[in-house]
Protein backbone atom coordinates (compact mmCIF):
# COMPACT_ATOMS: atom_id res chain seq x y z
CA UNK A 1 0.00 0.00 0.00
CA UNK A 2 2.78 2.34 -0.54
CA UNK A 3 1.75 3.55 -3.74
CA UNK A 4 -1.28 4.67 -1.99
CA UNK A 5 0.00 6.54 0.93
CA UNK A 6 1.83 8.45 -1.59
CA UNK A 7 0.71 12.17 -2.67
CA UNK A 8 0.30 13.46 -5.93
CA UNK A 9 -1.44 11.78 -9.58
CA UNK A 10 -2.79 8.24 -9.42
CA UNK A 11 -2.58 6.02 -12.04
CA UNK A 12 -5.77 4.60 -12.79
CA UNK A 13 -6.05 3.26 -15.82
CA UNK A 14 -9.05 4.66 -17.38
CA UNK A 15 -9.51 5.46 -20.83
CA UNK A 16 -12.67 6.75 -22.09
CA UNK A 17 -15.23 4.92 -23.90
CA UNK A 18 -15.34 5.16 -27.54
CA UNK A 19 -19.00 6.61 -28.04
CA UNK A 20 -19.37 8.80 -24.59
CA UNK A 21 -21.78 11.99 -24.25
CA UNK A 22 -20.44 15.18 -22.56
CA UNK A 23 -22.14 15.19 -19.80
CA UNK A 24 -21.99 11.38 -18.84
CA UNK A 25 -18.00 11.55 -19.15
CA UNK A 26 -17.22 13.71 -16.65
CA UNK A 27 -15.50 13.50 -13.87
CA UNK A 28 -18.92 13.63 -11.54
CA UNK A 29 -21.96 12.40 -14.09
CA UNK A 30 -23.77 11.62 -10.81
CA UNK A 31 -25.08 8.32 -11.25
CA UNK A 32 -24.80 7.26 -7.84
CA UNK A 33 -26.47 6.98 -4.68
CA UNK A 34 -27.20 7.94 -1.09
CA UNK A 35 -23.99 7.40 1.67
CA UNK A 36 -23.87 5.06 4.91
CA UNK A 37 -25.21 1.93 3.29
CA UNK A 38 -23.26 -0.77 1.67
CA UNK A 39 -26.54 -1.34 -0.45
CA UNK A 40 -25.99 2.52 -1.73
CA UNK A 41 -25.58 1.59 -5.24
CA UNK A 42 -27.86 -1.36 -5.79
CA UNK A 43 -31.09 -1.58 -7.15
CA UNK A 44 -32.45 -4.73 -4.94
CA UNK A 45 -31.13 -4.55 -1.27
CA UNK A 46 -31.22 -8.00 -1.16
CA UNK A 47 -28.78 -9.73 2.04
CA UNK A 48 -27.78 -12.83 0.06
CA UNK A 49 -27.04 -13.18 -3.40
CA UNK A 50 -28.96 -15.55 -5.89
CA UNK A 51 -25.58 -16.35 -7.27
CA UNK A 52 -23.88 -16.96 -4.28
CA UNK A 53 -23.99 -19.05 -1.15
CA UNK A 54 -22.15 -18.31 1.99
CA UNK A 55 -18.41 -19.96 1.62
CA UNK A 56 -17.61 -22.96 3.13
CA UNK A 57 -14.79 -23.08 5.50
CA UNK A 58 -13.82 -26.49 3.75
CA UNK A 59 -14.54 -25.45 0.21
CA UNK A 60 -11.66 -24.14 -2.00
CA UNK A 61 -12.87 -20.50 -2.24
CA UNK A 62 -9.24 -19.23 -1.58
CA UNK A 63 -8.39 -21.13 -5.73
CA UNK A 64 -9.35 -18.56 -8.21
CA UNK A 65 -12.17 -19.38 -10.86
CA UNK A 66 -11.97 -20.53 -14.27
CA UNK A 67 -11.51 -17.67 -16.71
CA UNK A 68 -13.87 -19.20 -19.72
CA UNK A 69 -16.83 -20.19 -19.53
CA UNK A 70 -17.05 -23.77 -21.78
CA UNK A 71 -13.91 -24.97 -19.81
CA UNK A 72 -15.46 -23.94 -16.32
CA UNK A 73 -16.55 -27.22 -15.53
CA UNK A 74 -13.53 -29.28 -16.79
CA UNK A 75 -11.17 -27.11 -14.70
CA UNK A 76 -13.17 -27.16 -11.96
CA UNK A 77 -13.43 -31.00 -12.21
CA UNK A 78 -9.61 -30.84 -12.10
CA UNK A 79 -8.96 -28.55 -9.99
CA UNK A 80 -10.93 -30.64 -7.51
CA UNK A 81 -9.78 -34.18 -8.93
CA UNK A 82 -5.75 -33.02 -7.85
CA UNK A 83 -6.25 -32.50 -3.82
CA UNK A 84 -3.51 -34.71 -2.13
CA UNK A 85 -4.48 -38.06 -1.31
CA UNK A 86 -5.04 -39.49 2.21
CA UNK A 87 -4.71 -43.00 3.19
CA UNK A 88 -7.90 -43.48 5.05
CA UNK A 89 -10.86 -44.63 3.20
CA UNK A 90 -12.90 -42.57 5.71
CA UNK A 91 -10.98 -39.62 4.78
CA UNK A 92 -11.28 -40.59 0.53
CA UNK A 93 -15.29 -40.80 1.12
CA UNK A 94 -15.17 -37.62 3.02
CA UNK A 95 -13.27 -35.86 0.27
CA UNK A 96 -15.14 -37.18 -2.44
CA UNK A 97 -18.30 -35.97 -0.90
CA UNK A 98 -17.09 -33.09 -0.65
CA UNK A 99 -16.08 -32.51 -4.37
CA UNK A 100 -19.64 -33.74 -5.17
CA UNK A 101 -21.21 -31.21 -3.09
CA UNK A 102 -19.11 -28.32 -4.42
CA UNK A 103 -19.95 -29.34 -8.00
CA UNK A 104 -23.80 -29.61 -7.01
CA UNK A 105 -23.46 -26.11 -5.75
CA UNK A 106 -21.73 -24.98 -8.82
CA UNK A 107 -24.11 -26.71 -11.19
CA UNK A 108 -27.48 -25.07 -9.41
CA UNK A 109 -25.85 -21.51 -9.46
CA UNK A 110 -25.47 -21.93 -13.03
CA UNK A 111 -28.91 -23.69 -13.30
CA UNK A 112 -30.39 -20.16 -11.87
CA UNK A 113 -28.42 -17.74 -13.68
CA UNK A 114 -29.37 -19.72 -16.93
CA UNK A 115 -33.14 -19.70 -16.34
CA UNK A 116 -33.01 -16.07 -15.50
CA UNK A 117 -34.38 -16.53 -12.11
CA UNK A 118 -37.35 -18.69 -13.15
CA UNK A 119 -37.02 -21.66 -11.40
CA UNK A 120 -40.09 -23.08 -13.31
CA UNK A 121 -38.64 -23.50 -16.51
CA UNK A 122 -41.58 -21.62 -18.38
CA UNK A 123 -39.15 -19.14 -19.85
CA UNK A 124 -40.88 -16.17 -17.85
CA UNK A 125 -37.44 -15.11 -16.06
CA UNK A 126 -35.74 -11.99 -16.74
CA UNK A 127 -33.29 -11.92 -19.65
CA UNK A 128 -29.73 -12.67 -19.50
CA UNK A 129 -28.95 -9.39 -19.25
CA UNK A 130 -30.27 -8.64 -16.14
CA UNK A 131 -30.19 -11.79 -14.52
CA UNK A 132 -26.05 -11.04 -14.78
CA UNK A 133 -27.19 -7.23 -13.47
CA UNK A 134 -28.66 -8.71 -10.27
CA UNK A 135 -25.54 -11.16 -10.36
CA UNK A 136 -23.22 -8.89 -9.77
CA UNK A 137 -25.44 -6.41 -7.59
CA UNK A 138 -26.09 -9.30 -5.30
CA UNK A 139 -23.01 -10.83 -4.94
CA UNK A 140 -21.68 -7.21 -3.76
CA UNK A 141 -24.58 -6.98 -1.40
CA UNK A 142 -23.51 -10.21 -0.27
CA UNK A 143 -19.49 -9.77 0.10
CA UNK A 144 -19.50 -5.73 1.21
CA UNK A 145 -23.18 -5.97 2.79
CA UNK A 146 -21.74 -6.36 6.71
CA UNK A 147 -18.62 -4.10 5.85
CA UNK A 148 -19.30 -1.15 7.81
CA UNK A 149 -15.79 0.27 8.54
CA UNK A 150 -12.37 0.98 6.92
CA UNK A 151 -11.00 -2.77 8.28
CA UNK A 152 -9.07 -5.76 5.80
CA UNK A 153 -11.75 -7.52 4.11
CA UNK A 154 -12.66 -11.01 5.35
CA UNK A 155 -10.46 -13.91 2.98
CA UNK A 156 -13.29 -15.90 2.93
CA UNK A 157 -15.37 -13.02 1.05
CA UNK A 158 -12.37 -11.70 -0.76
CA UNK A 159 -12.25 -15.43 -2.13
CA UNK A 160 -15.63 -15.47 -2.94
CA UNK A 161 -15.76 -12.01 -4.84
CA UNK A 162 -12.88 -12.81 -6.31
CA UNK A 163 -13.64 -16.11 -7.56
CA UNK A 164 -17.55 -15.87 -8.89
CA UNK A 165 -16.78 -12.46 -10.28
CA UNK A 166 -14.33 -14.03 -12.78
CA UNK A 167 -16.81 -15.91 -13.42
CA UNK A 168 -19.73 -13.93 -14.32
CA UNK A 169 -16.89 -11.19 -16.30
CA UNK A 170 -15.52 -14.07 -18.26
CA UNK A 171 -18.36 -14.04 -20.52
CA UNK A 172 -16.93 -10.53 -21.91
CA UNK A 173 -14.47 -13.07 -23.27
CA UNK A 174 -17.01 -14.00 -25.80
CA UNK A 175 -18.69 -10.61 -26.70
CA UNK A 176 -16.24 -9.89 -29.96
CA UNK A 177 -17.12 -7.92 -33.07
CA UNK A 178 -16.04 -9.92 -36.39
CA UNK A 179 -14.11 -8.09 -39.52
CA UNK A 180 -13.08 -9.89 -42.95
CA UNK A 181 -9.37 -10.38 -43.05
CA UNK A 182 -7.48 -12.07 -45.69
CA UNK A 183 -5.92 -15.24 -44.62
CA UNK A 184 -3.31 -16.93 -47.53
CA UNK A 185 -3.24 -20.57 -47.68
CA UNK A 186 -0.47 -23.36 -48.46
CA UNK A 187 -1.10 -23.69 -51.62
CA UNK A 188 -0.93 -19.80 -52.31
CA UNK A 189 -4.61 -18.87 -52.66
CA UNK A 190 -5.95 -16.47 -50.82
CA UNK A 191 -9.15 -16.12 -49.11
CA UNK A 192 -11.47 -13.90 -46.91
CA UNK A 193 -12.05 -15.12 -43.47
CA UNK A 194 -13.95 -13.26 -40.56
CA UNK A 195 -11.60 -12.55 -37.39
CA UNK A 196 -12.79 -11.51 -34.23
CA UNK A 197 -11.63 -8.56 -32.00
CA UNK A 198 -13.18 -7.78 -28.35
CA UNK A 199 -16.00 -5.15 -28.65
CA UNK A 200 -13.97 -1.57 -28.15
CA UNK A 201 -16.68 -0.73 -24.91
CA UNK A 202 -15.50 -4.18 -23.21
CA UNK A 203 -11.72 -3.70 -24.50
CA UNK A 204 -11.40 -0.23 -22.80
CA UNK A 205 -13.24 -0.25 -19.83
CA UNK A 206 -13.38 -4.10 -18.10
CA UNK A 207 -9.55 -3.86 -17.59
CA UNK A 208 -9.74 -0.47 -15.94
CA UNK A 209 -12.38 -1.09 -13.87
CA UNK A 210 -10.67 -4.54 -12.55
CA UNK A 211 -7.60 -2.33 -11.66
CA UNK A 212 -10.20 -0.46 -9.94
CA UNK A 213 -11.60 -2.86 -8.12
CA UNK A 214 -8.26 -4.50 -6.94
CA UNK A 215 -7.59 -0.86 -5.82
CA UNK A 216 -10.29 -0.62 -3.69
CA UNK A 217 -9.58 -3.81 -1.59
CA UNK A 218 -6.07 -2.93 -1.35
CA UNK A 219 -6.85 0.11 0.33
CA UNK A 220 -8.99 -1.54 2.82
CA UNK A 221 -6.70 -4.45 3.15
CA UNK A 222 -4.43 -1.75 4.76
CA UNK A 223 -6.32 -0.84 7.68
CA UNK A 224 -4.88 -3.77 9.62
CA UNK A 225 -2.92 -1.69 12.61
CA UNK A 226 -4.33 1.56 12.92
CA UNK A 227 -5.03 4.26 15.80
CA UNK A 228 -8.16 4.52 15.60
CA UNK A 229 -10.90 2.31 16.60
CA UNK A 230 -14.91 1.89 16.21
CA UNK A 231 -17.54 1.57 19.02
CA UNK A 232 -20.37 -0.21 18.67
CA UNK A 233 -22.84 2.27 19.72
CA UNK A 234 -22.38 6.19 20.47
CA UNK A 235 -23.26 9.10 19.15
CA UNK A 236 -20.48 11.44 16.57
CA UNK A 237 -19.64 15.04 18.41
CA UNK A 238 -19.86 17.95 16.41
CA UNK A 239 -22.62 19.15 13.68
CA UNK A 240 -20.30 19.38 10.36
CA UNK A 241 -21.80 18.98 6.95
CA UNK A 242 -20.02 17.72 3.97
CA UNK A 243 -20.62 20.25 0.98
CA UNK A 244 -23.41 19.39 -1.40
CA UNK A 245 -24.20 16.37 0.49
CA UNK A 246 -27.27 15.37 2.65
CA UNK A 247 -25.00 12.78 4.95
CA UNK A 248 -25.24 14.91 7.87
CA UNK A 249 -22.75 13.45 10.57
CA UNK A 250 -25.11 14.79 13.36
CA UNK A 251 -27.77 12.40 12.13
CA UNK A 252 -26.45 9.67 12.32
CA UNK A 253 -27.42 8.64 15.42
CA UNK A 254 -31.02 8.87 14.16
CA UNK A 255 -31.21 7.95 10.97
CA UNK A 256 -27.81 5.32 10.67
CA UNK A 257 -27.84 4.43 14.37
CA UNK A 258 -26.72 0.40 13.76
CA UNK A 259 -23.63 1.88 12.30
CA UNK A 260 -20.37 1.95 14.07
CA UNK A 261 -18.69 5.07 15.68
CA UNK A 262 -14.82 5.82 14.90
CA UNK A 263 -13.19 6.61 18.30
CA UNK A 264 -9.58 8.16 18.32
CA UNK A 265 -7.32 8.69 21.51
CA UNK A 266 -7.06 12.30 23.10
CA UNK A 267 -5.19 14.28 21.48
CA UNK A 268 -6.11 12.64 18.05
CA UNK A 269 -3.95 10.81 15.48
CA UNK A 270 0.02 10.98 14.91
CA UNK A 271 0.54 13.12 11.68
CA UNK A 272 2.04 10.25 10.35
CA UNK A 273 -1.68 8.42 10.26
CA UNK A 274 -3.58 11.88 9.12
CA UNK A 275 -1.68 11.78 6.17
CA UNK A 276 -2.24 8.41 5.38
CA UNK A 277 -5.72 8.85 5.82
CA UNK A 278 -5.57 12.00 3.59
CA UNK A 279 -3.63 10.02 0.84
CA UNK A 280 -6.09 6.94 0.85
CA UNK A 281 -9.16 9.10 0.44
CA UNK A 282 -8.02 11.28 -2.23
CA UNK A 283 -7.08 7.72 -3.83
CA UNK A 284 -10.53 6.07 -3.37
CA UNK A 285 -12.38 9.85 -4.16
CA UNK A 286 -10.43 9.30 -7.90
CA UNK A 287 -11.45 5.79 -7.94
CA UNK A 288 -14.94 6.75 -7.33
CA UNK A 289 -14.77 9.70 -10.06
CA UNK A 290 -13.84 7.29 -12.43
CA UNK A 291 -16.15 4.65 -11.56
CA UNK A 292 -18.92 7.27 -12.25
CA UNK A 293 -17.21 8.45 -15.75
CA UNK A 294 -17.13 4.83 -16.70
CA UNK A 295 -20.85 4.26 -15.31
CA UNK A 296 -22.20 7.35 -16.80
CA UNK A 297 -20.57 6.65 -20.32
CA UNK A 298 -22.21 2.96 -20.44
CA UNK A 299 -25.50 4.48 -19.63
CA UNK A 300 -25.85 7.28 -21.81
CA UNK A 301 -25.25 4.46 -24.65
CA UNK A 302 -28.14 2.38 -23.53
CA UNK A 303 -30.44 2.51 -25.90
CA UNK A 304 -33.78 4.83 -24.18
CA UNK A 305 -36.67 1.87 -23.52
CA UNK A 306 -39.82 2.44 -25.44
CA UNK A 307 -41.72 2.59 -21.75
CA UNK A 308 -39.52 5.94 -21.10
CA UNK A 309 -40.81 7.23 -24.16
CA UNK A 310 -44.33 6.36 -23.82
CA UNK A 311 -44.26 8.25 -20.43
CA UNK A 312 -43.03 11.91 -21.57
CA UNK A 313 -45.22 14.43 -20.80
CA UNK A 314 -46.27 16.18 -23.56
CA UNK A 315 -44.93 19.49 -22.83
CA UNK A 316 -41.56 20.57 -20.99
CA UNK A 317 -43.11 23.62 -19.46
CA UNK A 318 -46.37 20.95 -17.57
CA UNK A 319 -43.62 18.64 -16.44
CA UNK A 320 -41.10 21.44 -14.49
CA UNK A 321 -43.75 23.98 -13.45
CA UNK A 322 -44.34 27.61 -14.03
CA UNK A 323 -41.60 29.02 -11.94
CA UNK A 324 -38.52 26.56 -13.52
CA UNK A 325 -39.75 27.34 -16.79
CA UNK A 326 -39.86 31.03 -16.41
CA UNK A 327 -36.54 31.03 -15.27
CA UNK A 328 -35.36 28.44 -18.12
CA UNK A 329 -37.24 30.47 -20.51
CA UNK A 330 -36.49 34.36 -19.77
CA UNK A 331 -33.19 34.66 -18.46
CA UNK A 332 -30.88 35.95 -21.01
CA UNK A 333 -28.06 34.23 -19.05
CA UNK A 334 -28.86 31.26 -17.88
CA UNK A 335 -26.87 30.05 -14.74
CA UNK A 336 -28.42 26.60 -13.26
CA UNK A 337 -26.37 27.33 -10.12
CA UNK A 338 -28.30 30.63 -9.57
CA UNK A 339 -31.48 28.48 -9.95
CA UNK A 340 -30.46 25.40 -7.47
CA UNK A 341 -29.65 28.24 -4.92
CA UNK A 342 -33.16 29.65 -5.38
CA UNK A 343 -34.95 26.16 -5.31
CA UNK A 344 -33.47 25.46 -1.57
CA UNK A 345 -33.52 21.91 -1.83
CA UNK A 346 -33.49 20.48 1.46
CA UNK A 347 -33.56 16.65 1.32
CA UNK A 348 -32.75 14.22 -0.93
CA UNK A 349 -36.21 12.86 -1.99
CA UNK A 350 -36.54 16.69 -3.67
CA UNK A 351 -33.57 16.28 -5.38
CA UNK A 352 -34.74 13.31 -7.03
CA UNK A 353 -37.47 14.31 -7.81
CA UNK A 354 -36.60 18.07 -10.01
CA UNK A 355 -34.15 15.45 -11.31
CA UNK A 356 -37.16 13.02 -12.68
CA UNK A 357 -38.66 16.10 -13.91
CA UNK A 358 -35.47 18.25 -15.84
CA UNK A 359 -34.65 15.12 -17.52
CA UNK A 360 -38.18 14.15 -18.67
CA UNK A 361 -38.28 17.93 -19.80
CA UNK A 362 -34.99 17.71 -21.63
CA UNK A 363 -36.32 14.65 -23.73
CA UNK A 364 -39.30 16.38 -24.42
CA UNK A 365 -38.02 19.21 -25.83
CA UNK A 366 -35.36 16.96 -28.08
CA UNK A 367 -37.86 14.76 -29.26
CA UNK A 368 -40.19 18.01 -30.48
CA UNK A 369 -36.95 19.54 -31.73
CA UNK A 370 -36.18 16.48 -34.14
CA UNK A 371 -39.73 16.77 -35.25
CA UNK A 372 -40.27 20.29 -35.84
CA UNK A 373 -36.98 19.25 -38.36
CA UNK A 374 -38.78 16.09 -40.23
CA UNK A 375 -36.97 14.33 -38.64
CA UNK A 376 -39.57 11.64 -36.90
CA UNK A 377 -37.63 8.94 -35.90
CA UNK A 378 -37.04 9.20 -32.06
CA UNK A 379 -33.76 6.80 -32.59
CA UNK A 380 -32.10 10.25 -33.64
CA UNK A 381 -33.01 11.93 -30.73
CA UNK A 382 -29.90 10.05 -29.03
CA UNK A 383 -27.45 11.67 -31.50
CA UNK A 384 -27.81 14.72 -29.49
CA UNK A 385 -29.83 16.68 -32.26
CA UNK A 386 -26.34 16.75 -33.86
CA UNK A 387 -28.48 18.39 -37.22
CA UNK A 388 -31.17 20.60 -35.94
CA UNK A 389 -31.07 24.22 -35.62
CA UNK A 390 -29.19 25.58 -33.00
CA UNK A 391 -31.39 28.30 -32.26
CA UNK A 392 -34.85 26.50 -32.44
CA UNK A 393 -36.46 27.29 -28.94
CA UNK A 394 -37.04 23.53 -28.35
CA UNK A 395 -33.11 22.94 -28.51
CA UNK A 396 -32.11 25.89 -26.73
CA UNK A 397 -34.54 24.83 -23.61
CA UNK A 398 -33.18 21.27 -23.54
CA UNK A 399 -29.86 22.26 -23.33
CA UNK A 400 -30.52 24.43 -20.80
CA UNK A 401 -32.03 21.46 -18.90
CA UNK A 402 -29.63 19.04 -19.89
CA UNK A 403 -27.14 21.84 -18.04
CA UNK A 404 -29.30 22.01 -15.16
CA UNK A 405 -29.37 18.33 -14.54
CA UNK A 406 -25.79 17.78 -15.00
CA UNK A 407 -25.26 20.70 -12.42
CA UNK A 408 -27.52 18.85 -9.79
CA UNK A 409 -25.76 15.47 -10.20
CA UNK A 410 -22.87 17.10 -9.74
CA UNK A 411 -23.69 19.20 -6.66
CA UNK A 412 -25.17 15.65 -5.40
CA UNK A 413 -23.21 13.49 -6.14
CA UNK A 414 -24.76 10.83 -4.15
CA UNK A 415 -28.11 10.99 -5.50
CA UNK A 416 -30.31 7.74 -6.57
CA UNK A 417 -30.46 6.90 -9.50
CA UNK A 418 -32.85 8.69 -12.02
CA UNK A 419 -35.96 7.04 -13.39
CA UNK A 420 -34.63 6.58 -17.36
CA UNK A 421 -31.61 5.20 -15.53
CA UNK A 422 -33.05 2.73 -13.68
CA UNK A 423 -35.59 1.85 -16.59
CA UNK A 424 -32.27 1.36 -19.00
CA UNK A 425 -31.14 -1.22 -16.69
CA UNK A 426 -34.28 -3.37 -16.49
CA UNK A 427 -34.50 -3.34 -20.12
CA UNK A 428 -31.48 -3.21 -21.41
CA UNK A 429 -31.00 -6.47 -23.52
CA UNK A 430 -27.11 -6.18 -24.77
CA UNK A 431 -25.27 -8.16 -22.18
CA UNK A 432 -21.70 -6.55 -22.15
CA UNK A 433 -23.52 -3.18 -21.08
CA UNK A 434 -25.24 -4.94 -18.34
CA UNK A 435 -21.72 -6.00 -16.98
CA UNK A 436 -19.99 -2.95 -17.46
CA UNK A 437 -22.94 -0.87 -16.01
CA UNK A 438 -23.56 -3.08 -12.60
CA UNK A 439 -19.61 -3.36 -12.18
CA UNK A 440 -19.01 -0.06 -12.60
CA UNK A 441 -21.49 1.13 -9.96
CA UNK A 442 -20.99 -1.52 -7.03
CA UNK A 443 -17.18 0.19 -7.40
CA UNK A 444 -18.44 3.43 -7.20
CA UNK A 445 -20.30 2.31 -4.37
CA UNK A 446 -17.79 0.81 -2.62
CA UNK A 447 -15.23 4.07 -3.26
CA UNK A 448 -17.77 6.31 -1.80
CA UNK A 449 -18.39 4.56 1.67
CA UNK A 450 -14.84 4.28 1.89
CA UNK A 451 -14.28 8.31 1.39
CA UNK A 452 -16.93 8.63 3.37
CA UNK A 453 -15.72 6.12 7.02
CA UNK A 454 -11.91 8.16 6.13
CA UNK A 455 -13.88 11.48 6.52
CA UNK A 456 -15.45 9.99 9.72
CA UNK A 457 -12.18 9.71 11.15
CA UNK A 458 -10.62 12.23 9.78
CA UNK A 459 -13.68 14.16 11.63
CA UNK A 460 -13.35 12.71 14.79
CA UNK A 461 -9.44 13.38 14.75
CA UNK A 462 -10.39 16.62 14.23
CA UNK A 463 -12.81 16.96 17.15
CA UNK A 464 -10.35 15.53 19.49
CA UNK A 465 -7.58 17.88 18.71
CA UNK A 466 -9.77 20.80 19.27
CA UNK A 467 -10.69 19.47 22.77
CA UNK A 468 -7.06 19.45 23.62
Amino acid sequence: MDNLSSSGDYDLGYQPSISSVDQSTSETPGHSTLSGSPFAYCRTNSETSAFSDPVDENSSSSEPSPALWPIAKSRSLTRLSMRPRRHSVDDKLDDRESTDSELDVMKERFAKLLLGEDMSGSGKGVCTAVTISNAITNLYATVFGQNLRLEPLNPDKKALWKREMDCLLSVCEYIVDFSPTSQDLDDGTTVEVMASTPRPDIYLNLPALQKLDMMLIEILDSFEDTEFWYAKQGSMSGNSTRSGSFRRIAQRKEEKWWLPVPCVSPGGLSEKARKQLRNKRDCANQIHKAAMAINGTILAEIEIPDTFIATLPKSGKACLGDSIYRFICNTDNFSPDQLLDSLNIASEHEALELADRVEASMYTWRRKACLSNSRSSWDLVKDLMADTDRNDKNHVLAERAASLLFCLKHRYPELSQTTLDTSKIQYNRDVGKAILESYSRVLEGLAFNIVAWIEDVLHEDKNMRHEQ
